[in-house]
């Protein structure tokens, strides 16, 4: 399989993610998850949140979520990483 190099401004997977788990775990886990925030939800799961630097980052948080055992109920990048080429919104 050949790998491309990231292009400037295009998406690399790093930006802010939020990972919500079926189930609760104590803040001590954060340490686990690279110091993301863990917030228990009255739903009864977890939300894992934080900047992921980029695509291996994203799968190495990924396979620590497999390796808790909780389920995953859903993964969403909040605020992408565009890259250094990429247009800022207007404010």
């Amino acid at each position: 399989m050949r790998q491309t190099p990231a292009q400037p401004g295009r998406f690399d997977g790093g930006g802010h993610y939020e990972i919500r788990l079926h189930g609760h775990l104590d803040r001590h886990w954060s340490a686990w998850f690279d110091g993301q925030t863990l917030t228990r939800e009255d739903d009864g799961t977890t939300l894992v949140a934080g900047h992921v630097a980029d695509q291996a980052a994203l799968h190495g948080l990924l396979q620590k979520v497999r390796d808790t055992g909780l389920a995953l109920v859903s993964l969403t990048c909040v605020d992408p990483d565009r890259g250094p080429d990429a247009e800022t919104p207007a404010r």
